[in-house]
């Protein structure tokens, strides 16, 4: 019963996938799917929870570490085994020969002379050659720092901008892909634009052929008359078809770019508005320009960090342990407690700090300068899109006038081939240059597609 349930569930599952697949979607649509299912943005979505983690260790160095800190040995040295007593508390003046000491001392007492030289020239057996011992130390210790010359707080705030520079790049794999979605839907808007004109050609040549038949029916037109139209409606079919299988590509790119299959889409008006947006806006808008910033703020604190090494370094710590011969024996008899502070300062170091300062400040004038180059990289780049956006524009307005033309001037030929005033060659040859002319114009409305969405990317994505 329960495989029935689970095929059921499967099969529905499988059948509104597929109904979802083969949904039309539009741009704004895709958009929103693009966002959520792309692999390149979630892949960067983990890059900045990568950061953030970063980000938190960093600041946990203000709270210090607490160890716990077991100990296992066993040791027949002297020093080891005494100081092993002497840890869990259990040192006796046994331990330093007392009853050797005593026997001679008694010795001495009674005339024994020898005895009274032993007394202090005898090493104590158990202090010198005692007995293995075994010992257990557990501890707890907990170390902070109390002042780092604003080390860890300016690391914190180099972990911060590396959070945000990893949310900026995230922010410019969404533009990219965004990018990347809208000039697809764009080109698939122009492609099936381009097929419609081809197909009216199409039909164009396939009346042509038919008069053309019934032309040499009544020996008004030659075979060679029909070979040459022949030619020319196979020369547009294989353009119509090359344009198919782009469509397809398209489709396959666009499946890839959302993660999931998608077989149609509703396509916008193939030629793009101009968007209305200032260079100083679009400048303020760029992720470069951003990321650049933000690394700059990121080489100022590096001079705080080189700096930090002029300060003093205190930090404090406490410690409680137990030691037996056993683990945890008598343990709360042989606990031990242990507080302090130390500060440590560099005073000389042979100048490598100076030069490590020094060597920052240098990074941060440089990559200061890097930001000014990039900010004037950006305006050259808005200035030349936007030249280059005006001249397709005339080049589009020319190019429709001299379609039209070309159209008419096609139409006229074949009025007149009918009336025998012109060859066939005159009337393909005129078509052809119709073509040319629907080629040429859908290749410039690209480029100047191409160059809008070049300066709606530097402005992240403003339209």
């Amino acid at each position: 019963m329960k495989n029935i349930f689970a095929f059921i569930f499967i099969s529905f599952y499988f059948n509104i996938s597929l109904l979802n697949a083969s949904e039309s979607i539009n741009l704004d649509e895709a958009i929103e799917i693009l966002k959520s299912q792309n692999l390149e943005i979630k892949s960067a979505q983990f890059e900045i929870e990568a950061a953030l983690q970063d980000a938190k260790a960093t600041s946990a160095s203000h709270y210090g570490k607490l160890d716990f800190i077991q100990d296992f040995a066993r040791s027949d040295d002297a020093g080891n085994v005494f100081g092993f007593k002497l840890s869990s508390r259990e040192a006796d003046f046994g331990d330093f020969g007392a009853d050797e000491f005593m026997s001679n001392s008694a010795a001495c007492q009674g005339g024994d002379m020898a005895a009274c030289s032993r007394l202090y020239t005898d090493p104590p057996e158990n202090l010198n050659n005692p007995e293995a011992r075994n010992y257990f130390q557990s501890k707890l210790k907990y170390e902070v720092p109390l002042f780092t010359g604003f080390k860890i707080s300016s690391y914190e705030d180099i972990m911060n901008s590396v959070t945000k520079l990893k949310k900026l790049e995230k922010s410019q794999v969404i533009n990219e892909k965004i990018y990347e979605t809208r000039k697809s839907f764009y080109d698939m808007a122009l492609l099936e634009d381009s097929i419609a004109n081809l197909s009216v050609i199409l039909k164009n040549i396939e009346t042509l052929e038919d008069m053309t038949k019934e032309m040499i029916d009544v020996g008004y037109a030659k075979k060679v008359d029909l070979l040459e139209v022949k030619a020319k409606k196979g020369n547009v079919e294989r353009l119509i078809s090359q344009m198919n299988a782009n469509k397809e590509l398209l489709y396959h790119y666009i499946s890839f770019l959302l993660n999931q299959k998608v077989t149609s889409i509703q396509t916008p008006s193939f030629e793009m508005h101009m968007p209305s947006i200032s260079n100083s806006d679009i400048i303020n808008n760029n992720l470069d320009i951003q990321k650049a910033n933000t690394g700059l703020a990121i080489q100022k604190r590096m001079v705080d960090v080189s700096e930090s090494s002029y300060y003093p370094m205190v930090g404090a710590f406490a410690e409680i342990a137990t030691a037996d011969n056993t683990f945890l024996g008598d343990a709360d008899d042989h606990k031990s407690y242990t507080i302090g502070a130390r500060l440590t300062w560099n005073i000389f170091n042979g100048g490598a700090d100076s030069a490590n300062v020094e060597k920052s400040r240098l990074e941060y004038l440089k990559t200061k300068t890097q930001v000014a180059l990039a900010n004037n990289g950006i305006a050259l780049k808005i200035d030349e899109i936007r030249t280059e956006i005006k001249s397709y524009e005339k080049d589009i307005e020319s190019l429709r006038k001299e379609l039209l033309l070309a159209d008419e001037i096609y139409k006229n030929y074949e009025a007149r081939y009918k009336e025998k005033l012109v060859s066939m060659s005159d009337v393909i040859i005129k078509q052809s240059e119709q073509i040319q002319k629907i080629l040429q114009l859908q290749e410039t409305i690209n480029k100047r597609n191409k160059r809008i969405f070049a300066l709606e990317k530097l402005a992240n994505g403003e339209k």
